[in-house]
């Protein structure tokens, strides 16, 4: 969801830059401010017991970054790391609340942004529950697809590497790798210069 920047200046954002591995915000730590990417990449990621990674997200410009865990009095679940050099908007969280109470328009706008997110997280989890790694993978290409608004064929440049997918699916790389070709060869998506268009 795409605040307006004037509008996030107006209530006393300020622009954050960073580089690639650096933390916006730690697991565990209180959420204390809106952001809002500018430009760069930002992924949400969570280690499980033996150290592997999980990624939950690939965020880009636009998308803001666990903004509903500020409508909540919950812990961040997961990092915020830099994956490319990167700039934000970040607003206190009693100025985004204040905005919201002074524009009840963009609150609807957010609420109709965060359910639409919810949604495709549901079906993605459940995509995720299938044994076929092509379900998987075609779930997290969906899902990002949906935030990009154009639903032709092959329009969609997939902002994910071979890793990235792996680490969102649960898939061996290898299998992720083996899954695409087999995907360009049923025409469910185009490979042009090593990268995958949906």
């Amino acid at each position: 969801m795409l605040i307006a920047q004037e509008l996030l200046l107006s209530y006393g954002a300020t622009a954050e830059h960073f580089y690639p591995a650096d933390v916006i915000f730690d697991e565990g730590s209180t959420p204390k401010y809106y952001y809002q990417i500018v430009k760069g990449t930002i992924k949400l990621n969570h280690y499980n017991e033996s150290g592997k990674e999980l990624i939950l997200a690939i965020l880009t410009p636009g998308f803001s970054v666990c903004e509903l865990l500020l409508f909540i009095d919950k812990k961040y679940p997961v990092n915020a790391v830099v994956v490319e050099q990167c700039t934000t908007l970040k607003l206190p969280k009693a100025d985004f609340e204040r905005m919201l109470d002074e524009n009840p328009a963009l609150s609807r706008d957010i609420n109709k942004f965060l359910s639409e997110r919810l949604y495709h997280k549901f079906i993605m989890l459940e995509n995720n529950t299938s044994t076929q790694a092509s379900v998987r993978i075609l779930g997290v290409l969906d899902y990002h697809k949906s935030f990009s608004g154009d639903e032709t064929k092959y329009s969609f440049e997939v902002p994910l590497t071979r890793q990235q997918l792996a680490s969102m699916t649960g898939l061996r790389v290898e299998t992720v790798i083996r899954t695409i070709k087999n995907l360009e060869k049923q025409n469910k998506l185009e490979i042009r210069n090593r990268k995958i268009y949906f």
